[in-house]
């Protein structure tokens, strides 16, 4: 398949988008506790769409994870796993941090794990430094990792500029410091979802050779790494329910309270809504969130195979796309309006500076297919 760098971009920027606005669906979602209605969502976003998409791409999808070897297998499932343990502690950081400046610093640290790290193992970063493309995608790293850093510095500046109330105003728990140091290590094990799809790739060999079009190669990968994910969140969530005993929302939904209880650990919370809470509607919101959620790496499975020789660099572009448009939405919720202009233009700067950085590491995978 020719690659094309630019449609590639635009694929992850599609992604992106999905990943920084799954979270929305989820703020109509009343009397259900988070364990719950994460779950409901998780088996759109985990296995029921997954496989829908799987069947409807890969003519032989049975067939195709049967062939696979049991390491190849193994290994996609295991980095699915770490994946889910960072995608747990990850809505910690927006929990602390707000959306914005948690998704800014633990998909910056994401970004960059998840992009060097497997060059570097397969023994292909000496050869990357060696060309004109490969110094350009190196560059547009660097740029990805200054407007990281920009949106840090704005958090700092935030942080010093509030008070508590006015933190609390807008984000309940705000504390850099704590946020931040969650942020690196969510950061680090969500950027095992690329080592998923690097380990993965004999699967997408085998459903391109089963007749799926090289476009849609990655989606039978994406059911593997996606299970692992979901036993994570499974055994949490299942944990929590029998701490807080909330499994019987599965079956109801609880009288509205006067005011919203505090956001659990590992996502932000259903907002407030003055319509009386409806099962159905629970269940639809989940799931549309879910389904929301997937889209993410339906659109990731397709951007990469087409930034060709450097394809490694689609997580950067994906994590880029992902934390310009949360940063918008932060925007837009207003989680940035009590602070002075200098921050609030450090961080609309640093989005751009993200978005720069997915042209920079673009152009560089374009020139690469010139050769």
């Amino acid at each position: 398949m020719n690659p094309n760098p630019f449609l590639g971009v635009l694929l992850h920027a599609l992604g992106g988008f999905a990943a920084g606005s799954f979270y929305i669906p989820y703020k109509n979602v009343r009397g259900w506790a988070w364990e719950v209605y994460w779950l409901v969502g998780g088996f759109f976003s985990w296995i029921i769409v997954p496989w829908i998409v799987g069947l409807l791409t890969c003519p032989d999808l049975i067939n195709v994870l049967r062939s696979a070897s049991s390491k190849t297998l193994l290994w996609t499932y295991l980095f699915g796993v770490m994946w889910g343990i960072g995608g747990l502690t990850f809505g910690l950081s927006m929990r602390y941090l707000g959306l914005s400046l948690g998704m800014a610093l633990s998909l910056g640290f994401c970004a960059v794990f998840g992009t060097l790290v497997p060059p570097v193992f397969e023994g292909r970063i000496a050869g990357l430094v060696a060309t004109t493309s490969g110094r350009i995608v190196i560059l547009g790293i660097i740029v990805c990792l200054t407007g990281i850093a920009m949106c840090g510095r704005a958090g700092m500046r935030k942080e010093k500029e509030l008070s508590d109330a006015e933190k609390k105003a807008s984000i309940a728990e705000f504390s850099f410091v704590k946020g931040a140091w969650v942020a690196v290590f969510a950061g680090i094990m969500s950027s095992c979802m690329a080592f998923a799809f690097a380990a993965g790739k004999p699967i997408a060999e085998a459903a391109i050779q089963s007749g799926a079009r090289p476009l849609f190669q990655n989606f039978p990968v994406m059911i593997v790494a996606l299970l692992g994910g979901f036993t994570t969140n499974f055994i949490w969530c299942t944990a929590l329910s029998v701490r807080n005993k909330s499994g019987r929302d599965y079956l109801r939904v609880r009288p509205a309270e006067p005011a919203p209880a505090p956001a659990p650990a590992s996502a932000p919370a259903a907002a407030a809504s003055p319509r009386r809470p409806s099962l159905l509607s629970n269940y639809v919101w989940s799931a549309l969130a879910g389904t929301t959620w997937y889209f993410q790496f339906f659109f990731y499975g397709m951007g990469t195979t087409k930034m060709g020789r450097y394809d490694f660099s689609s997580w950067t572009i994906h994590m880029a796309f992902i934390i310009t448009f949360s940063s918008l939405w932060g925007i837009y919720f207003h989680e940035w309006k009590a602070t002075g202009k200098m921050t609030r233009r450090l961080v609309v700067s640093g989005i751009v500076v993200l978005i720069l950085s997915t042209v920079v590491v673009g152009a560089g995978n374009y020139i690469a297919t010139l050769k």
